[in-house]
């Protein structure tokens, strides 16, 4: 059986630069589709976070504009979120995890994991566990500042001049965010030597090179997760 680790922020809010907390952490649509796709295919799905902290949801995602006005859709992460609800409220600890254990790893997004797994250089040991050993790597939206903190052993990124994807400096722009972020993740993506691609806001985009696998924004998870699954399938 294919064994996943799904690695979720624990954090609840973003440390914004004039030094307030904007309420965040994952983004509903984006744990929801992805851990539907990957337990309907059959998988092993290890739900882990920093500390082995209950996540939380960011309210915001589960706004009916937020999803396109579409309350049904918001009706059904609900209830997928109210599915699960013992699994994450005790959820692994990441720093427990070994890449030995696991086919791939995969992030869901939300603002949570520039707090927490952006910074964490035991996230970013285990994620260059995970390609080093040739295992997928993925993430989406935000989630891909996950990826900042691995390294190789003379601190270089071990992404460096791969082809990738996340949420925009314009995505961040029209959420209203940008002029209040501490740094921007496609920027930030791009100083570090990633070869960034996107296509129009808020659409699906997926960019796989090697065994990193990579979504624009929230609309890119199940295609995202769709890809990851034919991968290992």
């Amino acid at each position: 059986m294919t064994k996943l680790l799904f690695a979720v922020t624990a954090a609840d809010h973003w440390t914004l630069n004039d030094g307030t907390k904007h309420p965040t952490g994952f983004w509903a649509e984006e744990l929801v589709e992805s851990h539907r796709t990957f337990v309907d295919a059959g998988w092993d799905v290890v739900v882990a976070t920093p500390g082995g902290r209950a996540p939380v949801v960011d309210e915001g995602s589960l706004a009916v504009d937020a999803n396109g006005g579409d309350e049904a859709k918001v009706a059904d992460q609900k209830k997928y979120l109210d599915s699960i609800e013992s699994i994450l409220q005790n959820p692994a600890s990441l720093e427990d995890q070994r890449a030995s254990d696991f086919d791939a790893i995969f992030v869901p997004g939300g603002h949570g994991p520039m707090e927490d797994l952006a910074v964490s250089t035991s996230f970013g040991a285990l994620v260059t566990d995970f390609l080093s050993t040739g295992k997928i790597v993925s993430a989406v939206c935000h989630a891909p500042a996950a990826l900042l903190p691995a390294t190789t052993s003379d601190g270089g990124w071990v992404f460096d001049g791969y082809q990738l994807t996340g949420f925009t400096d314009e995505e961040e722009t029209q959420a209203g965010l940008a002029d209040k972020a501490p740094w921007l993740l496609e920027s930030r993506l791009k100083e570090l030597g990633a070869r960034f691609e996107s296509s129009d806001p808020w659409s699906p985009h997926v960019v796989v090179d090697r065994t990193l696998y990579t979504g624009q924004n929230p609309a890119s998870t199940k295609p995202l997760a769709d890809r990851v699954v034919q991968a290992l399938s």
